[in-house]
């Protein structure tokens, strides 16, 4: 068991972290509307404030920042020490978005809200290609009050928001997003179901026919009440996602046969990613949103980690 430190508390609901290579990790606060920088020594900046809900976060081949806003579909919810998502209130949701935030003047510009004319409902995470393209989730919105729960997509859009189309339909609740090193197969969660999906890569943009049921799609499912939320790949080829419940990082090994878990001690641990604070080219720093309790953790990964496109 790798041992766990913490770098910095007191976020509201950090998630999306983005390992820079001067050693600070940006992330968003998705209840604290911003995108926040944590340097080394746990000291906070604010890079922008963001209206909605800040979600998933990237850096684009212009060295900008990507975010999918969920449009604020959450509402904060403080239960004991805990802060939490909670229910949807129609009265603050300002529609989902996917953003690109320039990290030298924090401004915020909208790129895209639909896609074929239908609205993004609440965009969630984001991985780029090294074609300069990215795809993303969009998790979609459980309005209880309503009794209604949104069946929506995987989309590929380009970073100079000039295109966007629809790749996968319908899903359920995904979640997080991640493409193989090889960056040959694309691989999402789904929250809900606990399970893990994969489909390859035809061309840039475009996946590979899907044989109706064909059982190889899911890479894994998660046994009992675990829910998953974002997703990291990481150097040998093990998706690596944050689970919920049971809260910690879940290791998928590329060919589904083997998973272990990773606890950290927080029930809403969202998110994982990797640096290279040691020059090694190995990325063995994993840096790990602990969302309930408001922490960016810290752990030497056991595998190499993973360099991401335009880092």
């Amino acid at each position: 068991m790798p041992d766990i430190r913490e770098i910095t508390t007191g976020l509201r609901f950090p998630e999306g972290p983005v390992a820079m290579p001067d050693g600070s990790v940006i992330l968003v606060e998705m209840l604290g509307k911003r995108l926040t920088r944590v340097q080394p020594d746990g000291s906070k900046e604010t890079i922008a404030e963001i209206a909605g809900g800040p979600n998933g976060a990237a850096i684009g081949p212009d060295g900008a920042v990507y975010l999918c806003n969920n449009g604020g579909c959450f509402t904060p919810l403080e239960l004991g020490e805990w802060l939490l998502p909670g229910p949807f209130d129609p009265g603050q949701y300002i529609g989902g978005r996917i953003q690109k935030v320039d990290l030298s003047s924090g401004a915020v510009t909208d790129l895209y809200t639909e896609c074929d004319g239908r609205p993004l409902r609440a965009p969630n995470d984001l991985v780029f290609d090294s074609d300069g393209g990215f795809w993303f989730t969009d998790h979609g919105i459980r309005d209880g009050a309503a009794r209604t729960s949104d069946l929506t997509s995987i989309y590929y859009a380009k970073a100079d928001g000039s295109h966007i189309s629809e790749q996968v339909h319908p899903t359920e609740a995904p979640n997080g997003i991640g493409l193989s090193p090889d960056g040959s197969k694309l691989y999402w969660a789904e929250t809900f179901n606990g399970r893990v999906f994969q489909r390859t890569i035809a061309s840039p943009g475009q996946l590979a026919p899907a044989i109706p049921l064909d059982p190889s799609v899911c890479l894994a499912g998660l046994p009992g009440y675990q829910l998953l939320d974002s997703l990291g790949v990481d150097g040998d080829g093990n998706v690596c996602v944050a689970t919920l419940v049971n809260g910690g990082i879940t290791v998928i090994s590329a060919d589904g046969s083997s998973l272990s878990h990773i606890p950290t001690g927080d029930l809403l641990t969202t998110n994982i990613c990797f640096g290279d604070s040691d020059g090694t080219g190995e990325y063995r720093d994993a840096y790990i949103t602990a969302s309930a309790t408001g922490k960016l953790l810290h752990t030497r990964w056991p595998n190499r980690g993973l360099r991401l496109n335009y880092l």
